[in-house]
């Protein structure tokens, strides 16, 4: 475990052949020059070239960082930053940021540009990225805790060696997963693949600050270990467990719960999932307040309006078209939609999709969703519904879902309503990490 507060290496543009920004202040390169002002970087022979406003050279290397004055208010901004990239929200941003620059060859024509941050100053953009900064006092120290856990956990396993997920074998079974340790040059991107992180274009409010500085150097700890803490928007009324989304491990910190004050069986049959799916029972995650969404959900997340249970429908030349696009594979005419096998929160890890021309089944959690739209569905926790024409052929697909995300670990729309209805922060996380204690590292 760590003992003192780590500097984090952010990468905000990916593989990218050039880009543009503008450094508000003094920033210094190695031999101590100094810059300001806009600038443009493009990769070129294996090199990055760094030029001033004017098209001058001022650097060509490999790599090139830039630190502010260590004095200053400086700060940079970028354009063109992508954020909800593949997701429904995907939109594109001017984004500013603290801390230092540095711009690092990713392959023989692009490089990553990647903030350099200190945990803290890292989280508090993150808190104020992933949820409103105007939620509860309680829900940001939650946050502020599990981001900060889930981090420092991923650098852990980003160390050990990978478990890589199979491909299609002589079953026709593609069981994939996406994890952050599978990043190189740096060790978190900026969007929802691993943690949201807008640097100072989100307003960090005083409340934000506060949740930063009550929790500082505080993790979430099990076994003597660190805890990955995972977190999404909305559960749907019952947690997942790691397995269905990630590799075959089960946490002890990490099993399903249900998220009211009155326990709920596991999904364990499609009976029971429909029953689950097509219901809206009680839980801290089934608001429709939008007082209280407005409080703590992000703009762009407010357009979400329907999460806790949800429908999608598709035609049958729609799902073929969007199956083709997604997984590259041509499934023919559309037969069946079968799910095989569902976490407790009943989230589909394995699908069975049958076409005229091939049957595969796919898996896990992401994979899934990723397959059925030409976003991402809001989770894979769905019973499938069919309509036919008069002669029986099938007309469209209608999934009935529940959920907003993976499901695994903390509910932040539930940890939210927990919040605001006086539950403490400490309360709150033995909630959703069952067994795990608090513990200050630094």
């Amino acid at each position: 475990m760590i003992d003192s507060e780590p500097k984090i290496k952010v990468a905000l543009l990916q593989k990218c052949p050039e880009s543009r920004m503008k450094l508000e202040g003094n920033f210094f390169l190695p031999d101590n020059r100094a810059l300001t002002g806009k600038l443009s970087a493009r990769a070129e022979n294996g090199q990055i070239v760094l030029a001033d406003s004017d098209g001058r050279e001022v650097i060509r290397q490999k790599e090139i960082y830039l630190t502010p004055g260590a004095s200053s208010d400086a700060f940079f901004s970028v354009g063109d930053v992508k954020i909800g990239i593949d997701f429904h929200w995907q939109r594109t941003q001017e984004q500013s940021f603290r801390g230092a620059l540095l711009l690092s060859m990713s392959g023989q024509n692009d490089f990553h540009l990647i903030n350099v941050v200190p945990l803290e100053d890292y989280l508090a953009s993150v808190i104020s990225s992933e949820m409103s900064a105007e939620a509860p006092l309680e829900f940001l120290k939650t946050q502020a805790v599990t981001a900060r856990s889930w981090l420092i956990a991923m650098l852990a396993k980003k160390k050990a060696p990978r478990q890589t997920p199979p491909a299609m074998n002589d079953k026709n079974e593609i069981i994939l997963w996406q994890d952050v340790n599978d990043h190189e040059g740096f060790d978190v991107c900026a969007d929802d693949h691993c943690q949201r992180y807008q640097g100072i274009t989100r307003i960090i409010s005083e409340n934000v600050a506060r949740a930063i500085d009550a929790t500082r150097g505080l993790f979430l700890v099990y076994d003597g270990e660190v805890c990955d803490a995972r977190y999404y928007k909305c559960c749907g009324g019952q947690t997942e467990i790691f397995p269905s989304a990630w590799e075959n491990r089960s946490p002890a910190y990490l099993q399903s719960i249900t998220d009211s004050d009155r326990e709920h069986p596991p999904i364990q049959s499609e009976k029971d999932a429909a029953d689950w799916l097509t219901s809206r029972p009680p839980a801290y995650c089934n608001t429709a307040d939008a007082e209280l969404l407005g409080r703590i959900l992000p703009a762009f997340d407010r357009e979400t309006t329907h999460f806790y249970r949800w429908q999608t429908a598709y035609t049958r030349e729609e799902l073929e078209t969007i199956l083709c696009k997604k997984s590259g594979l041509d499934f023919g005419n559309l037969q069946h939609i079968i799910p095989l096998e569902r976490g407790p929160s009943g989230r589909i890890r394995r699908l069975k999709i049958i076409g005229s021309k091939r049957t595969v089944v796919v898996g896990k959690e992401l994979e899934i969703r990723r397959w059925l739209s030409d976003s991402h569905l809001l989770s894979s926790a769905f019973i499938v519904a069919v309509e036919h024409d008069p002669d029986g052929r099938i007309r469209r697909f209608i999934f009935h879902g529940g959920g907003w995300g993976h499901g695994v670990g903390l509910c932040q729309i539930g940890a939210a309503v927990m919040a605001s209805q006086g539950y403490s922060a400490e309360k709150i996380l033995a909630h959703y990490f069952r067994g795990a204690v608090l513990k200050k590292l630094y």
